[in-house]
């Protein structure tokens, strides 16, 4: 197998951006929940600190695949070298999971002093890397946009992505036309983090499949480099996590994932107090994101009809509260301009964003 990448980015190895560094080591992740106001942080940071972050794929690892990475990826070509440490000792040890746990692994929690109930918490992607130079796209489980009709011959299917640098530094997934073709179908990859989010209040840890006003699994493809993502603040410190790391993901996620693999990412945490953000964008229900060309507002239900009609609110209270908008001129705006996507619809919450270019508001004075 010809790998564009020839050493794995293992665990303290390789370039670190940030002064703070976690690793995906075992006392740094939880596998199939997301942290409560009970768990204890790993790190403890102050406002506006910078952290890299080793994240796993949870592609490999898994039960179903036998939860030998290394077995599983030497299967594909891969050679020992490039499957991670981290990955091959979480998958080995005694994690206590259940039946009814989700797939994915977070890093964290991560304190921020300051952070209260009523305040948002800001995470902004500052730089993403792959670990490895491959990834796993699946549609197993009777999950996916087509239960009963994909995959057609088998219960299960994991295709395995490789990774290829571009002369120009550009970075493609390659996929064959059939399967043990030659990689001829070449996409950009885009990496992002498909989970990001705070603890919720209480002491029962919620499942990492759906998300909901946490954050957690909202697979978001616009969070890239650069993109940032509010979070309203359920318990004091916020207790930030990160995981579920996509080299490459089209809205919809159709199949049941994106490509996902390893990624180390920095990204920078910063409370954002209630008033000030109320101000900048009103009572946020859940998650909103901003890129350097859109803001963009989540709505979030079983019910896709239902979570369009919350993404239309959400953005209707944002209109309102940031520029001042007539809410009947808000809602014709939207209409008009504002293209309303899907995030998701195969994580049983499903997820749709509506993207409103910062541009069109340029003309307009606040406060």
């Amino acid at each position: 197998m010809r790998m564009s990448i020839t050493a794995a980015l293992q665990p303290g190895a390789g370039e670190i951006r940030a002064t703070e560094y976690l690793a995906a080591s075992l006392s740094h992740v939880l596998w199939g929940r997301l942290p409560c106001a009970t768990d204890r942080p790993v790190l403890t940071i102050d406002s506006g600190t910078d952290v890299t972050i080793d994240t796993l794929s949870h592609e490999g690892i898994l039960e179903d695949q036998g939860r030998d990475p290394a077995a599983f990826f030497a299967a594909n070509g891969v050679d020992r070298s490039l499957v991670l440490d981290d990955a091959v000792a979480l998958a080995a040890s005694a994690y206590p999971r259940s039946g009814t746990d989700g797939p994915h692994v977070v890093t964290g929690p991560i304190a921020v002093r300051g952070a209260q109930p009523g305040d948002l918490l800001k995470m902004t992607v500052l730089e993403t890397t792959p670990r490895v130079p491959y990834g796993v796209i699946s549609n197993r489980h009777g999950k996916g946009a087509l239960v009963g009709e994909m995959p057609v011959s088998q219960r299960s299917m994991s295709v395995f992505a490789e990774l290829e640098h571009g002369l120009d530094g550009s970075e493609w997934g390659t996929l064959p036309l059939v399967p043990g073709g030659e990689r001829s179908v070449r996409f950009p990859l885009r990496p992002f983090l498909g989970i990001m989010g705070v603890a919720v209040a209480g002491d029962q840890r919620p499942h990492s499949v759906p998300p909901g006003a946490h954050g957690g699994n909202i697979d978001i493809n616009l969070l890239t480099v650069g993109s940032s993502l509010y979070l309203p603040v359920q318990v004091p410190g916020a207790l930030a996590y990160v995981g579920d790391p996509h080299f490459a993901q089209g809205d919809g996620e159709v199949a049941l994932t994106a490509m996902e693999a390893s990624l180390r990412v920095t990204v920078r945490f910063e409370v954002v107090p209630q008033a000030e953000a109320v101000d900048a964008f009103g009572t946020l229900a859940g998650p909103l994101a901003e890129t350097s060309e859109f803001l963009v507002p989540t709505g979030l239900d079983e019910d896709l009809d239902v979570a369009v009609q919350n993404c239309v609110r959400a953005a209707l209270g944002l209109l309102e509260a940031r520029y001042g908008m007539d809410r009947a001129l808000a809602y014709a705006y939207l209409s008009a301009a504002t293209d309303f996507d899907i995030s998701q619809v195969v994580d049983i919450v499903k997820g749709v964003h509506a993207r409103i270019r910062v541009s069109d508001f340029a003309g307009v004075r606040r406060g």
